[in-house]
């Protein structure tokens, strides 16, 4: 008997709840007219996001029907109902990917993981060179053929630069070899890769790219930015449409694992879109899935054929449009209103990064798509990007009442205080990477200096301003560890030890509410998920110990123990 359980018997309500929990019938019988539960959980650690105490909670298929004190819940028990004695553990809403890329998740966990760490084990540019020979020898990769690793950080290796085609040339002369940045927004190829690509010192840098070159000749010397790294062969063509298939069914357990139940697939085409649903009619998806089809390429017509789903489809449905406005701070290529402190290699001193697409080309299509009720996510790093972003909402409006739109700002790292009193203002919603001032915040202490690096993730002065907003890992960048992230947002440690920002900081709970209530409310879902309250979806997550009571810099070591999606369990530690 468990100490919750003693408790209610020091009472005297012993019977008929002890008889029911200990697998007896109680003399009286339950009441013939109460529904059984299908799931019944009982602690003393239950997180409903609520600001409410309960000490138990019943399931009946996927809904929550019930919360409240352990005497009335266990009436609910019956023979095939599960019963779970939390004891020391906590019960919390099922997290929510408030962004990333659940596709990506899913091919690159077939392909070489070359990651510094905590993540990877990459310490040096020859450890990836010698990685990378070891995958070729280990997987009898034909000659000609491509070799596409994930996850190089150049702020993280010990030469502090990215790999270039000279380096890549040691690890294959005879294999196309290209490697993505960790960040999404850069690559590097050998000179096989950019000789049949055909992309040379004849070759232009492509609108919104950059094709690196050696210094003083225009020579590529195989760093490419942004746009850029479409001239280079893609990882699509290594992923076999089953291997595919199968790769998110393992991807799905990958987030379970971590105790997600709403995923988010974002930079996406409509037919990758159909293709995911039809896979989810035939088997569907143990969580869900919201997508979100890449804007930026779309033409008009394209854009305006874009549905949002009501309703998931097998644990599928489109939840609307993303556009992209920059790149990324750990790459160096966020737009910046002011010049960066330190810039990539070879940048002048008024370097500030620079715009991903046309700016007038999102202005007018975003309008387009808040026109027609479509919500919008745009991705945006640097200030000057944040700034295009928030104008288009604006002018879209007009003037106009602001109507229930929750368009989000994607990253918002270098947001600035007068962006986010606007940002109230248009009831626009930002989505941090709250993970970036423990993996990269030394690094950005040198691009921008510790004055604009300490107000990355601002998520004090947002919380002060009373905006909506939520937290994410934008994974694969980062693992799906949303624990890790919430510590993140709550100490806001580097890797050095150093405090980013300590004014930044959020408490537990506010970091807490980012992954749950907050992140269900930027979807439109707030009525269905988010807390444990009666009606809502019956999606959980027990971690270990209770997180609003241990010591907040041992957040990112609580481990999950079981998560629950639709009211059935989908991982078990």
């Amino acid at each position: 008997m468990n100490l919750l359980l003693k408790k209610y018997a020091s009472l005297g309500i012993l019977s008929p709840i002890l008889a029911v929990i200990m697998g007896c019938s109680p003399s009286s019988g339950p009441d013939s007219a109460q529904p059984l539960a299908d799931l019944i959980f009982v602690g003393e650690n239950i997180i409903t996001m609520e600001g409410d105490e309960v000490e138990a909670v019943a399931v009946i298929g996927d809904r929550i029907s019930a919360v409240g004190d352990p005497e009335d819940i266990l009436k609910m028990r019956g023979d095939s109902t599960r019963l779970v004695e939390l004891e020391d553990s906590a019960l919390l809403p099922g997290f929510i990917d408030a962004h990333g890329h659940f596709g990506a998740v899913a091919t690159y966990s077939a392909l070489l993981d070359i990651s510094s760490p905590p993540v990877g084990e990459m310490e040096s540019i020859d450890d990836i060179i010698e990685a990378i020979r070891d995958w070729i020898l280990a997987n009898d990769i034909p000659e000609g053929s491509l070799v596409y690793a994930v996850g190089y950080d150049d702020s993280l290796l010990l030469e502090k630069r990215h790999p270039n085609k000279d380096d890549l040339d040691r690890a294959s002369t005879t294999h196309q070899v290209v490697i993505r940045h960790v960040s999404g927004h850069l690559s590097a190829a050998n000179s096989l890769a950019l000789e049949i690509s055909e992309i040379d010192a004849n070759t232009a840098n492509p609108p919104g790219g950059v094709i690196r070159r050696r210094p003083q000749t225009d020579e590529p010397d195989g760093v490419m930015e942004e746009t850029a790294m479409s001239l280079l062969p893609g990882r699509e063509s290594l992923i076999e449409k089953g291997m595919g298939w199968d790769l998110r069914r393992k991807a799905v357990e990958i987030y379970a694992s971590f105790g997600i139940t709403t995923i988010q697939e974002s930079n996406v085409s409509a037919s990758y879109v159909e293709e995911l649903k039809q896979q989810a009619l035939q088997e569907p998806f143990a969580a869900d899935i919201v997508t979100y089809l890449m804007g930026n390429p779309l033409s008009e017509t394209e854009l305006s054929l874009v549905r949002v789903d009501s309703e998931y489809f097998g644990g599928v449905r489109n939840g609307g449009v993303k556009f992209i406005l920059d790149g990324s701070p750990q790459g160096r290529t966020a737009w910046m209103s002011q010049p960066y402190n330190e810039g990539p290699p070879g940048s002048g001193s008024n370097y500030a990064g620079y715009p991903s697409y046309l700016p007038d080309y999102y202005r007018k299509n975003a309008a387009s798509m808040l026109a027609r009720g479509i919500p919008i996510l745009v991705h945006a790093n640097g200030d000057a990007a944040i700034e295009l972003m928030i104008d288009g909402i604006d002018e879209a409006f007009d003037g106009r009442e602001v109507p229930d739109h929750r368009s989000v700002i994607i990253h918002a790292q270098l947001i600035r205080e007068d962006q986010l009193d606007r940002v109230k203002e248009l009831g626009i919603l930002p989505s941090y990477y709250a993970a970036h001032p423990y993996f990269w915040g030394d690094w950005h202490r040198l691009s921008f200096g510790d004055s604009r690096a300490s107000f990355i993730s601002p998520l004090k002065a947002t919380i002060d301003r009373d905006i909506p907003y939520t937290v994410h890992n934008d994974s694969p960048i980062v693992p799906p560890d949303i624990m890790r992230l919430v510590s993140i947002s709550v100490n806001r440690l580097t890797r050095s030890g150093y405090v980013l920002g300590p004014e930044q900081r959020a408490s537990v709970k506010e970091a807490l509410y980012a992954v749950t209530k907050g992140a269900a409310y930027q979807y439109f879902e707030e009525d269905e998920k988010g807390s444990i309250a009666v009606g809502k979806r019956a999606d959980f997550v027990v971690l270990e110990k209770n997180p609003l009571k241990v010591d907040p810099l041992s957040l990112a070591d609580l481990a999950v123990v079981e998560t629950f999606s639709r009211g059935r369990s989908i991982y078990k530690k």
